[in-house]
Order: structure tokens, then C-alpha cells, then sequence
């Protein structure tokens, strides 16, 4: 659930007419920003916040304080970090250059085509959003979600295996299939949410563009962009029941009444049917705070960063955040 596409995609200028667009290209700067900010933004906040969300979504029951609780117990200050390392390294490290990659590229033609900025970017970040899924996103949320949720075995005294053993366990189980499981609901939250975040951030913009007499190109402040981005960000989360679907089907939990075939719909119906609409919406608060967090990081911290890359690469960052 990560603000890569504000931090990274660049938009056209509005006043170019599409026939003079041409296609940026894809610098090497660019990409070490986007993979150390993720780095940073996972390594400090986001994966508690990420280990929060999977845990009540997971565990449908469970009120905030009561999944903290469970989580402390199953590792103290650790058990917050469950599945960082190596799952959420190296999904940071590469979902960026990844929606770079593909958002680029799709804006790049959607403009060529004749859409406006604003169905550009929201054409590029559907696009990139879909690319990340399938690409590098399925297996290690996937992996990620494993760990978390694969607890109940060292509970019953048994010893609990180590993540690489996890993995080549159900790779030999279950095949490529068993380690992207739940990759398609992964694609489906992808995609809605950064179709919405970057609208929605860019029609926060304009709102306080409005407010702040600035609707003539000014540009923003830090805390102005943080604003608008944090508001993309966490109204987007309207896409939870998608995530809840995603863990779900990921997860490790016993359950025998659960579809011995998990698709997309019917594991709504069985979320559905056992919480009701409660439990499609279970751990939406520390997913807001995952994407304002995300947001905070990318673009707070994004002039540091750039200043930090320029002179360690010699190339100028040419990445909004």
C-alpha cells in the first residue's frame, strides 16, 4: 500500500500541446530516490502500520488495541517488523522503478492520444499500478502476509519455519501459483488505488490552490504538497474491502470454513458472510496512517533526498514529489 507515483512520475506541463510531447527518459537518479525513499518510509513506520493493517484484517475480531496486544506478543518490538526482511526490502526496492517504468510509458501515450493531464495521470498510475502487481508486488505481499499471519503453529508449541524455508515450502507445494497467491486482488487495490490517489491529490491541489490564491502555477509549500498528498492518500483507502479480500486469501490463518478455492468473489461473500460489512472494513485506520506516513515521507523528506542522489549519481533528479 506506497505515494512512489507523486514522488516519481512526471507530468507533462499543461500548456504543451500533445503533439509537441516528447518521451522523457528514464534516469538511474530517479530510481535510486524512489527506491531509498520507499526503503526509508517501510523501514521506519510503514511496516508496523502495514503489520497493524494485515493483522486486523486478518483477524476480523480484533479492535486496534487488541491486535496490537496480539502482535506484541508474538515478537515485542519485533513482531511489528515481521516480514520486513527480505519481503518488504525488496518490494520497496523495486515497485518504484517498476511504476516509473510503466507509468511513464502509459501517460507518455494517453496524452499522445489527446487526454488532459489530469486523465494522463490517472491512465499512467492505473497502468503502473497493474504493472507492480504482477511484476513484483504479488509475492511479496503475499510472503510478506505468510509471515504475519503463520503464527498460530509456533503457538501450539511447534517450531515455527524461517522465512526462506516458508517459501520453498509452498513453492513446492503449490508452484508459482502458491507464491503470488492472491496477486489478483493485489492488481485490482493497485489499481484503484493509484487511479484515485493521484486524482484525488490532484484535486486536493486545486482546492487549495483556491484557498491560497495560487491558482496561477505557484508553486506549493512543503507543508501544501503534504497536504494534498495526504489527502489523496488517505481517501483512497475508500478500496479496503479490496485489501481485507487480499489478505484474506494470503493468509495462513486455519480456518476450515473458508473456500478450499479462494477467488476474489467468493472470498467477499465469505468476509461478507462471517463479519458482514464491519469486516470488509477492518484496518482502515492504520492504513490511512500508512498512507499520509507514505506521503510525509516522500515529499518532506524529497528535497534532502534529491540534493543526497544529485551528487552521489552527478545526474539531476528530475522526480516530483
Amino acid at each position: 500500500m506506497s505515494a512512489t507515483a507523486i514522488a516519481s512520475v512526471p507530468a507533462p506541463p499543461v500548456s504543451e500541446p500533445p503533439s509537441h510531447l516528447e518521451k522523457k527518459p528514464i534516469k538511474f537518479s530517479n530510481l535510486l530516490l524512489g527506491a531509498g525513499l520507499n526503503l526509508f518510509e517501510v523501514t521506519t513506520l510503514g511496516q508496523p502500520l502495514e503489520v497493524i493493517k494485515t493483522t486486523m484484517a486478518a483477524n476480523r475480531g480484533d479492535g486496534f488495541s487488541t491486535a496490537l496486544g496480539r502482535i506484541w506478543q508474538r515478537g515485542g518490538i519485533f513482531g511489528f517488523y515481521q516480514g520486513l526482511i527480505p519481503w518488504a526490502w525488496i518490494e520497496a526496492s523495486t515497485k518504484g522503478a517498476v511504476l516509473l517504468f510503466v507509468a511513464s510509458e502509459a501517460e507518455f501515450y494517453a496524452r499522445r492520444a489527446g487526454a488532459s493531464e489530469f486523465l494522463g495521470g490517472i491512465a499512467g498510475g492505473v497502468t503502473g499500478g497493474v504493472a507492480q502487481a504482477y511484476a513484483t508486488m504479488g509475492f511479496c505481499t503475499c510472503m510478506k502476509t505468510v509471515e504475519i499471519t503463520k503464527h498460530k503453529m509456533a503457538a501450539s508449541g511447534q517450531a515455527a519455519q524461517g522465512t526462506w524455508a516458508t517459501f520453498m515450502d509452498i513453492y513446492r507445494r503449490e508452484g508459482i501459483r502458491g507464491i503470488n497467491k492472491g496477486v489478483n486482488a493485489v492488481a485490482i487495490r493497485q489499481m484503484t488505488n493509484w487511479g484515485s490517489r493521484f486524482g484525488l491529490s490532484r484535486l486536493a491541489e486545486q482546492g487549495i490552490r483556491k484557498v491560497t490564491n495560487k491558482e496561477h502555477g505557484e508553486k506549493l509549500s512543503a507543508l501544501e504538497k503534504i497536504t494534498a498528498s495526504a489527502l489523496g492518500g488517505g481517501l483512497s483507502a475508500w478500496n479496503q474491502p479490496i485489501e481485507v479480500i487480499r489478505v484474506e486469501m494470503q493468509s495462513k490463518k486455519d480456518d476450515p470454513n473458508r473456500p478450499k478455492k479462494m477467488t476474489v468473489g467468493n472470498t467477499f461473500r465469505y468476509i461478507y458472510n462471517t463479519n458482514g460489512i464491519k469486516g470488509l472494513y477492518r484496518g482502515v485506520t492504520p492504513r490511512i496512517g500508512l498512507g499520509v506516513w507514505q506521503t510525509v515521507c516522500m515529499v518532506a523528506m524529497g528535497d534532502m533526498a534529491k540534493t543526497y542522489v544529485e551528487k552521489l549519481t552527478g545526474e539531476k533528479v528530475t522526480a516530483k514529489h
